[in-house]
């Protein structure tokens, strides 16, 4: 058996993050190994957990995801960032700034499973 992909959450709704928490424990192929409330803390956990995926909320305080979004594929440009929001007038800022696929919340399951293996294109 393959090794799970490893998932950091980064969205600053407590209840966002474990909703997509309580549905990637259901996936046998993805294992959450971190959350994070905002851009810059979601940095910090880059350092120490390596995640090969992100899934990242565009509006957060602090460091939106956005900006974070940037510097994670600056400095990981290996790890894939999944913009996940409910704003979809930020896909072509999020594409541009690095984000390797946009979805928008709600989207359906297989489509965010697709999205954190890398099989789909860049569109929610």
């Amino acid at each position: 058996m393959e090794q799970p992909i490893r998932v950091l959450i980064v969205d600053d709704k407590r209840r966002s993050r474990d909703a997509l928490r309580a549905l990637l424990n259901t996936w046998s192929e993805g294992q959450v190994v971190g959350e994070a409330a905002n851009g810059q803390a979601a940095l910090l956990l880059m350092e120490r957990l390596r995640p090969a995926v992100v899934l990242m909320d565009v509006l957060m305080p602090v460091m939106d995801g956005l900006s974070a979004t940037r510097a994670i594929k600056e400095r990981w440009p290996q790890t894939k960032v999944v913009i996940l929001t409910m704003y979809g007038a930020y896909q072509h800022e999020a594409l541009a700034a690095g984000a390797d696929d946009f979805l928008l919340k709600g989207c359906p399951t297989e489509r965010l499973w697709s999205a954190i293996r890398g099989s789909e294109s860049k569109r929610s």
